[in-house]
């Protein structure tokens, strides 16, 4: 069937025709594609193309997709059960994996997707302060879940609004939403309010706005602020975990140890599995010990930690992040080079395999940065590079990835396709 057609059988039965909202090209506009199939850096769709793909299931597929060795594992794992909600062995060697890897991570609790991670996070960090206020950053997603779903308020120091009907007042009331990279702000919100905050939530590497990397120092004085007025430290490493290197953004690139971590996408393999770990004194506080409450049937799904135990181990083995961080660097140098050469305003920040073609002439480092950006260029670019067999993110504040099945000729298709795509336009 075609697109179209598939789309439009969807829009019966599904909110929007798709589940999960970025999917239905709003801000790209057109009709989204389904995808049947997705081997090593290609994927399939429903009418018999075949793409380039660069979003990677937003990360999660960083081998590339049908890896052969995670398909028998999970395969493997099927046959012998795929639910039981009681506990397994593999996840206490998953836990034992995820805690030698990441620093500061004593315990740690497998959910099933980053917002639960984060909402755990959220809770258990308010249940360890006694405090309310939750601190976060303008362009940061942190999951769906409410305290989360708030947008920045009229001033630096005041609570944020609700960015989704049904969020209720009360709990918009009690999330400060503030500028990423912005160090000051937070030592402002703390010296009005630090008596009540329970905890600052960040992005290390913000992937939700775009591609936007840390300022120099900001990690490490979001760490000393949160020590100093006893508020907790949450990495949402939901995106970066594993993704820029083998291990923890956090620790492996800003040298800061958080309180609290959450993972998800790598770690699970391409199948739904997060994790949200800490220091022991903070887990300790989650039920069945603690007063903080948290559960879940899937948690810690057998197919889930199969495919994820597979993954860290090739990642571990084949050490793909060098390669993919060439690639990302020649790919993103290569964009900015032809957008310049040809007097389009474009703009490409890359990290580590991790890249978004900004439509601007200027640098990104905040939300503000990132919204000045010209929507309608980049949907006309998007859909050029589609045309030509590219498939990336659909829409201007999301990150493209390169996998450790991309190769050298894949960047230099890209860079052709889109040199083709801005003479076209």
């Amino acid at each position: 069937m075609t697109h179209k057609e598939l789309y439009a059988r969807a829009c019966k039965v599904t909110p929007g025709g798709v589940n999960s909202p970025v999917r239905a090209f709003n801000g790209v506009g057109g009709t989204p594609v389904f995808v049947e199939s997705g081997k090593g850096a290609r994927i399939k769709t429903a009418d018999g193309r075949v793409l380039a793909d660069y979003c990677c299931s937003w990360g999660a597929m960083i081998l590339g997709h049908a890896h052969p060795e995670i398909s028998r594992a999970v395969a493997r794992r099927a046959k012998l059960g795929t639910t039981f909600g009681i506990a397994t062995p593999d996840e206490v060697t998953f836990a034992e994996r995820l805690c030698a890897l990441v620093p500061g991570m004593d315990e740690v609790r497998a959910v099933n997707s980053g917002t639960e991670a984060v909402m755990t996070a959220v809770r258990l960090a308010r249940g360890a302060t006694g405090r309310d206020i939750v601190v976060k950053f303008d362009g940061c997603y942190h999951g769906h879940s409410d305290a989360m779903l708030v947008k920045a308020g009229s001033g630096l120091l005041t609570s944020g609004g609700a960015s989704s009907s049904g969020v209720t007042k009360g709990a918009a009331s009690d999330t400060l939403v503030l500028p990423y990279n912005d160090l000051d702000a937070v030592k402002r919100a703390f010296e009005a309010r630090c008596a009540k905050i329970a905890c600052v939530v960040v992005e290390p590497v913000a992937g939700n706005m775009g591609l936007v990397p840390p300022g120099e120092g900001f990690l490490k004085g979001l760490r000393a602020v949160t020590k100093k007025n006893g508020a907790l430290l949450v990495c949402d490493e939901v995106i970066n975990g594993f993704r820029f290197g083998f291990g923890s953004y956090s620790s492996l690139y800003a040298g800061v140890t958080p309180d609290l971590i959450t993972l998800g996408k790598v770690i699970g393999g391409g199948l739904p599995l997060a994790a949200i770990g800490g220091r022991r004194k903070y887990m300790e506080m989650l039920a069945p010990n603690g007063p903080v409450y948290q559960a879940g049937t899937l948690s810690g799904n057998p197919l889930a930690v199969a495919a994820g135990l597979k993954t860290l181990g090739i990642l571990e083995r084949e050490d793909p992040y060098p390669r993919m961080a060439e690639l990302g660097s020649a790919l993103a140098v290569g964009v900015s080079t032809i957008a310049a050469e040809r007097g389009v305003p474009v703009t490409c920040q890359s990290f580590n395999g991790v890249f978004t073609p900004f439509c601007t002439d200027l640098p990104v480092q905040d939300l503000a940065d990132a919204k000045a950006c010209d929507v309608k260029l980049y949907a006309k670019i998007f859909h050029a590079m589609l045309r030509r067999g590219i498939y990336i993110a659909p829409s201007q504040f999301e990150c493209n990835f390169i996998s450790a099945a991309h190769t050298s000729r894949d960047v230099d298709h890209f860079l052709d396709a889109f040199a083709s795509a801005l003479r076209a336009l």
